[in-house]
């Protein structure tokens, strides 16, 4: 079975107890952890190890079908009890060991269980002070003893800033802590052949450095939309009386919407509405300033089931009044919103009139991360920009390219 250079050395050469295998999309991390695990139970009979995934549907989706296929290419097979959320690792009718999958997100459901070994995948997608509270309770678990074995863990993850995998073996590793860090390009022959090009066209440029090459850069500095200029993306729009495309915030007192036309594929944004009461409110300016048109809504998900008017009738119902509604179960991840609209700028795919929308330019230029590298929300500039970035991420989502996971590439 061929593996790529730093799979090699993640496996074969860091003997510290705690290793890191740190890589772009596609460089095969979760496919080395499963093998990890897979070969420690060939060597090691009749132990537990763990695997704790970010949420139950990553150990689900990622973790469960790359184990399986990991298990076939070495000669095992692997019964999946999907209830019990747990592995068992079989070479014929020989049972060689198992795996406990836990949710990360869900750090109460770490207790009541010994492991000798283990796999931490991608923490570094949840907010760092949650990140360490996880790891301290997934150390704790390392109870269970083999013999001429120290017990230890390995992290697999995508660089997602300077957070707890970069502090803990980056910028002060101890003498228990190593990594090795892989770069999409370093697995390129397992993976289809337009998968690295589309990687390239697919983010916008500061995260090319992480999401592909493995890199710690810093992704919770500055402006979050770092790639808006109030003058290479001003455009001067008037109303050409075609369709509105309008994304909408909900607030109580502070109700957004930022609204524009598609121009050849250009999302032309020329109206905002800010501070708005709520949505009877925003509804009315609507009917004063576009009687009769045709409106297309991008609103905020969680608006069907809410209201910001004292009324049974949700944001929804009421916005629907005026405009046909565009809207998934849910919003979007946050990030995915906000480097939709970086990338959107990046490609001249959206514009914004900065001369009729000053509330929705400042914010561009003014909307930093917190201390947990989400979008800062103290300052209230996030309103208006969710609503563009609603709309946005509808029109010009990022999607992350796929491959089969019969590939290993995970």
């Amino acid at each position: 079975m061929e593996i790529s250079t730093p799979q090699h050395i993640y496996l074969k050469e860091l003997d510290t107890k705690f290793r890191a295998y740190v890589g772009g999309l596609g460089a095969g991390k979760t496919f080395v952890g499963c093998l990890d695990l897979l070969i420690f139970a060939t060597k090691h009979k009749g132990f537990k190890q763990g695997y704790f995934g970010p949420t139950y549907a990553s150990i689900r989706d990622i973790f469960y079908p790359t184990i399986e296929e990991a298990a076939e290419l070495m000669g095992l097979w692997v019964d999946i009890k999907v209830s019990d959320k747990e592995v068992f690792i079989y070479k014929g009718r020989e049972l060689l060991g198992s795996v406990i999958c836990r949710s990360m997100d869900r750090p109460n459901s770490i207790i009541g269980f010994k492991i000798c070994r283990g796999i931490v995948d991608e923490i570094d997608t949840m907010p760092l002070i949650k990140a360490q509270g996880a790891w301290n309770k997934i150390i704790a678990r390392l109870r269970e003893k083999v013999p001429g074995v120290i017990n230890g863990l390995g992290v697999t993850c995508t660089p997602e800033g300077y957070l707890f995998v970069y502090d803990k073996f980056k910028k002060k590793p101890t003498k228990s802590y190593s990594m090795v860090q892989a770069s999409t390009h370093e697995n390129s022959e397992f993976l289809p052949d337009d998968y690295i090009d589309s990687l390239l066209e697919t983010y916008p440029e500061q995260l090319v450095k992480a999401y592909v090459n493995g890199e710690f850069v810093n992704l919770t500095s500055g402006s979050v939309y770092g790639s808006f200029d109030r003058r290479a993306n001003h455009k001067h729009w008037d109303d050409n009386g075609t369709t509105l495309h309008m994304g909408n915030d909900f607030n109580v007192q502070n109700t957004s919407a930022s609204i524009g036309q598609m121009d050849n594929g250009v999302l032309r944004i020329f109206k905002e509405y800010t501070g708005v009461y709520d949505s009877p409110a925003l509804v009315q300016l609507l009917e004063r300033d576009f009687p009769g048109r045709k409106i297309m809504s991008y609103p905020d998900a969680s608006g069907k089931n809410r209201h910001t008017a004292n009324a049974s009738t949700s944001d929804h119902a009421i916005i629907n009044k005026v405009a046909t509604l565009r809207v998934s179960g849910s919003n979007p991840a946050v990030k995915d919103r906000y480097m939709s609209v970086n990338k959107a700028f990046e490609d001249s795919n959206v514009s914004v009139d900065t001369n009729k929308c000053p509330g929705l330019t400042d914010a561009l230029e003014q909307q930093i991360f917190d201390k947990n590298g989400i979008p800062e929300k103290e300052t209230g500039l996030d309103h208006i920009l969710d609503s563009l970035g609603y709309q946005v991420y509808w029109h010009f989502k990022i999607v992350k390219p796929s491959f089969r996971i019969g590939q290993t590439v995970a």
